[in-house]
């Protein structure tokens, strides 16, 4: 017979040798010891084996050697070999703090509609020094918008729930955390600990520095979860579009590698499976006659000149808005929500778009906007002396101090949120975080000669 136990922590590791055995002992060293602990070994050509094997004998450990199955794979073989009420996954080169297992499963046993709860955490260097704290926003206390999901280690789970769920998808081979969140939050009350219970360690080996494909896995998770769960609201995207002369060149209508960069933008945008129509408007002559000539047969664009009154320089977009959703329900269209898309972000994808319509329906927010965290430190000058904003040079990372800036030309809104506000960014405003490049912008010269070398070179 097998027996069972409350928790079951599964450690999975890859050529992790030089911190296996501190995490293997952060798990029995804890105070709770009701648990089972299984050490998946995903094919490792380092020292792992001989490690793992001088635990061979433990009664409370179960050990599996597979080759190279990946995250997602090795997550559900985990949730099928546990034989706990609830679950656990601590990667081979983090460890738990000794109260770990006795804090969150209490969490979990005093709330009988709690599928997840997920505590604060360390930051330590590859030497196991801490660097800093992560605590997260009081869940009971603070949070309405379930954006910003657990990490993915260090999360336990109520095994029952994640098997109705159908367990992780494996076609994704990074951010199980992600696809998990997205999941619970769905379906399930989830809950934190504003206590650090284990150590997350930043090493160059990491796949959390792999932004790229984090990013692009997001999208994905979004995109599946929402094709399979929900429908997406009917939305206009409009552009405005202005005569931008930068060095004496028309930046909309500035040609490279045969293209203007208004045309690419919306060859970018036109790709998009979410927008249901795209609005260009402009006051200048120049720019309506170029797009009447580019786009004026595409039956998903409409054109509409605006008064010279709503281009004028840091006017609100407001009057062009209404302008653009009177026009098209002159036209029989109607939406449930509106985008402004910027085109002074060129390298805008059409999926990034579609991540934020995704956004606003899984998150049911207001609004979205793209955006990139800011780590950088800011100063304001106190008439003294220079004092850093937020405390930021401070030990804890309080996540109600985060920085974000706005990037990527995306702002997106219900029709609801902005008619009853008046404006885009208001109501409960999520956020999607984009790459780098995305981020780019031209503002000025140097700008536009660094666009003109990136696309040159590309």
């Amino acid at each position: 017979m097998v027996s069972s136990q409350l928790i079951s922590v599964y450690i999975t590791n890859h050529n992790y040798d030089k911190y296996l055995k501190q995490s293997i002992e952060s798990v029995l060293d804890q105070t709770f010891q009701d648990f089972e602990l299984l050490i998946i070994d995903d094919g490792s050509t380092d020292n792992s084996r001989e490690i793992i094997e001088q635990y061979r004998d433990h009664p409370k450990i179960s050990i599996i050697y597979q080759n190279n199955k990946g995250l997602n794979i090795t997550n559900n073989i985990a949730m099928r070999a546990s034989n706990g009420k609830y679950l656990m996954r601590l990667d081979a080169d983090d460890f738990l703090e000794k109260e770990a297992l006795e804090k969150m499963s209490s969490a979990l046993e005093s709330d009988g509609e709690l599928g997840l709860v997920f505590p604060d955490y360390y930051y330590v260097d590859a030497e196991g020094n801490r660097t800093g704290i992560e605590q997260r926003h009081n869940f009971e206390k603070e949070v309405s918008l379930y954006d910003q999901p657990a990490h993915g280690a260090c999360t336990m789970i109520r095994l029952q729930f994640l098997k109705e769920l159908g367990g992780y998808n494996e076609s994704f081979t990074c951010q199980d955390g992600y696809d998990l969140w997205i999941k619970f939050i769905t379906h399930h009350k989830v809950s934190n600990i504003n206590i650090p219970l284990f150590s997350y360690r930043r090493h160059g080996q990491n796949l959390t520095t792999n932004e790229e494909k984090i990013l692009k896995t997001r999208k994905q998770i979004k995109s599946v979860f929402v094709e399979e769960h929900f429908n997406s609201p009917a939305t206009l995207a409009i552009i405005p579009v202005r005569n931008t002369f930068i060095d004496g060149i028309n930046l909309p209508l500035f040609e490279i590698k045969g293209k203007s960069l208004l045309e690419s933008k919306m060859e970018s945008v036109l790709h998009s499976r979410k927008l249901n129509h795209i609005v260009i408007t402009s006051a200048d002559e120049e720019i309506l006659s170029y797009v009447y000539q580019k786009f004026s047969k595409h039956k998903k664009i409409s054109i509409i000149e605006r008064p010279k009154a709503y281009a004028e320089r840091n006017q609100s977009l407001n009057d062009t808005i209404n302008q653009s959703l009177s026009f098209e329900e002159e036209n029989g269209r109607k939406y449930e929500a509106i985008m402004t898309l910027a085109l002074e972000f060129p390298f805008l994808e059409a999926e990034t778009i579609d991540e934020a319509i995704d956004t606003l329906t899984l998150f049911k927010s207001d609004a979205v906007l793209s955006v990139r965290p800011d780590n950088r430190l800011y100063y304001q000058h106190n008439g003294s002396s220079l004092q850093p904003i937020l405390d930021q040079e401070k030990f804890t990372k309080l996540e109600r101090e985060a920085l974000y800036k706005g990037v990527g030309g995306i702002v997106l809104s219900t029709l609801k949120n902005f008619h009853e506000h008046g404006k885009m960014t208001d109501g409960r405003i999520s956020h999607i975080v984009v790459d780098q490049k995305t981020a780019f912008g031209i503002f000025s010269k140097f700008d536009f000669e660094l666009f003109q070398s990136l696309i040159l070179n590309s």
